[in-house]
């Protein structure tokens, strides 16, 4: 209700400065009000002329506007909610099918992955934030990193979108979830790992589609 109000004053506000209602207001506005005055009394004699603000735009013309400026301010919130829908939806069909550097299983038949470990944000645009949350199967698995280096090859690689991407451990799952979020995070180090053939042999293993 507050976010309506506000933008009802806002949209207010701005009617009433367009219509010359506020100090500052230039000749050729004026006029333009004055001719519209003129018309809208000859569409409107004998009838009451009380609502209709003086010098003005008629109320119910300005009251219009409000409401087709709130109208049009929904149409883009519900707009950016699908686009931010259909990004998330993206990246966990993209992660979903990772498989497990060690057992035969994707990361989400594990639950390593689930709907609720992808975040998307947006922060220009058409560009978004993709936060990934993961949840190694145990404190102290020792493929951590090598998963988190899994998930952002892949989701830079098939991402339709221009998106920067950050990778966490899910917090208290694992015993150096610090360090391994600054390794899976640092792109000089990711760059690093991907030049090691033995290393990049692994990933593509895991990142690949199945058939």
């Amino acid at each position: 209700m507050s976010l309506v109000l506000g933008l009802l004053s806002h949209t207010l506000s701005r009617v009433l400065r367009y219509s010359g209602l506020r100090r500052g207001c230039h000749a050729p506005q004026s006029q333009a009000m004055e001719q519209d005055e003129g018309s809208w009394n000859e569409g409107s004699r004998g009838r009451c002329h009380c609502s209709r603000l003086p010098g003005s735009l008629p109320l119910a013309r300005a009251l219009a506007l409000v409401f087709h400026h709130l109208r049009h301010e929904r149409s883009r919130t519900h707009l950016g909610s699908y686009l931010i829908v259909g990004r998330l939806s993206s990246a966990l069909d993209i992660i979903r099918t990772i498989r497990d550097p060690e057992k035969p299983n994707t990361l989400e038949e594990l639950e390593v992955v689930t709907e609720s470990c992808v975040e998307v944000q947006e922060i220009g645009e058409d560009e978004y934030l993709v936060i990934i949350r993961f949840t190694p199967t145990v404190p102290h698995c020792s493929l951590a990193t090598l998963i988190g280096l899994c998930l952002r090859i892949k989701l830079q690689r098939c991402l339709p979108f221009r998106h920067k991407l950050e990778i966490y451990i899910s917090e208290g799952t694992h015993s150096t979830e610090e360090d391994i979020n600054k390794q899976i995070n640092d792109k000089e180090r990711v760059a690093a790992a991907m030049e090691n053939p033995n290393l990049r042999e692994i990933v593509e293993q895991c990142v690949m589609e199945p058939d």
